[in-house]
């Protein structure tokens, strides 16, 4: 009897024994481990309309590590076109997540079933979307024009967006439909994202003046932002200048002077004329930001794009053009009053932003001012 309780006992302790070196010590594998691969930058640049945003886009869109999509919003806006911008606001949000994640089954809400990769908003914008795997005419390194793609790669099928997407390093979508930074902060805290913001701004008074150029093509839009308030008739370009900087005050105050803790370091202004002042340098900090390498490729396509000869006269484009030049057009286009009352309207967000005020006719043609902003 003593004999058999012993041969238990000894057969529990090699059960126990077995287990132990079983479980401390995982099993020998001839595999080399695979390292985990990082999780992808998320970059939402946010603007206003005619603030430059195309242009900005596309200095992150030629990069070959991202993924970018240009205002899907767009889309939430036509299909819901009878709301309010705030309560559009959570409906673009949740798109916007979604595109972060490459989950683009979001669009089943807003598009047709039937959908190609070209019924995207601008799709041509995003050379991520001419190149493998979305499309296999170009090379994924290449510098695309939004005209070859749009020539070449139309006729691709929508899937080939999620798929493409989930090959990159960096997702980057340009908005102009947020009028508040608080409306993302649930996105920033999402612990499945990695956000960070770029806000763009551009002297009120330029905004101004191409606004004036393009009121057609932003009908739609402004008769959603207008829709709550009764002021319209010849006042309302003045009015929808209004909104627009004082949301881009408050979208500054609440990045950088008022900010909370989770979005220490992950706010970046930056002001458009800046950017075509010393396009180098100020891609280079906002590459540096977004944790993008600048490569020699693109700083060749940068100078470039910002020292032709273009106007810039054609929306959307974005063609070698004398970038700095274009940015101060309205100096000599814009009369006087019209400056003067847009200073009305922008006076909180031109002070803010680091914008000087013309107080005369005789400043305006002063070009020694040179781009009228405040040296940081």
């Amino acid at each position: 009897m003593m004999r058999c309780r012993r041969v238990q006992v000894l057969l529990i302790l090699v059960v126990l024994s077995f287990l132990l070196i079983h479980f401390h010590f995982p099993p020998c594998s001839n595999n080399v481990p695979v390292e985990e691969k990082p999780s992808p930058v998320h970059i939402l640049i946010l603007s206003s309309w005619r603030s430059g945003s195309s242009f900005t886009g596309q200095l992150f869109s030629q990069h070959p590590s991202v993924f970018y999509m240009m205002e899907p919003a767009w889309h939430v806006w036509v299909k819901m076109y009878h709301d309010t911008v705030n309560v559009l606001h959570m409906a673009v949000r949740d798109l916007v997540r979604s595109v972060f994640l490459c989950d683009m089954s979001v669009f089943d809400a807003y598009m047709s079933s039937e959908r190609k990769m070209s019924d995207l908003f601008q799709w041509e914008t995003s050379r991520a979307l001419c190149s493998p795997p979305a499309c296999e005419t170009f090379s994924r390194g290449d510098i695309i024009s939004s005209a070859n793609c749009k020539t070449m790669c139309r006729n691709y099928p929508f899937s080939k967006v999620e798929e493409a997407c989930k090959t990159y390093s960096h997702v980057v979508i340009k908005e102009v439909r947020f009028f508040d930074l608080k409306v993302l902060y649930p996105l920033l805290n999402d612990p499945s994202l990695n956000l960070k913001i770029i806000h763009l701004v551009r002297d009120p008074r330029a905004v101004f003046r191409s606004r004036e150029n393009t009121v057609a093509e932003l009908k739609y839009d402004t008769n959603i932002v207008m829709r709550p308030y009764k002021r319209r008739g010849e006042m309302e370009p003045y009015n929808i200048m209004q909104i627009i900087c004082k949301s881009h005050v408050e979208m500054y105050r609440a990045g950088s002077q008022a900010a909370p803790s989770f979005l220490k370091d992950r706010y970046l202004m930056v002001r458009y004329e800046d950017i075509v002042r010393e396009p180098l340098a100020k891609t280079t900090e906002m590459y540096r930001f977004a944790e993008l390498h600048f490569t020699p490729e693109l700083q060749t396509w940068v100078h470039n794009i910002t020292h032709g000869k273009g106007q810039g006269a054609r929306t959307f484009v974005i063609e070698s053009r004398d970038a700095m030049r274009v940015s101060q057009a309205w100096r000599k286009i814009l009369p006087f009053q019209k400056i003067k009352n847009v200073q009305d309207v922008c006076k909180d967000a031109m002070d803010l932003l680091g914008y000087r005020l013309l107080q005369s006719e005789e400043e305006q043609k002063d070009m020694s001012l040179d781009l009228l902003i405040a040296q940081n």
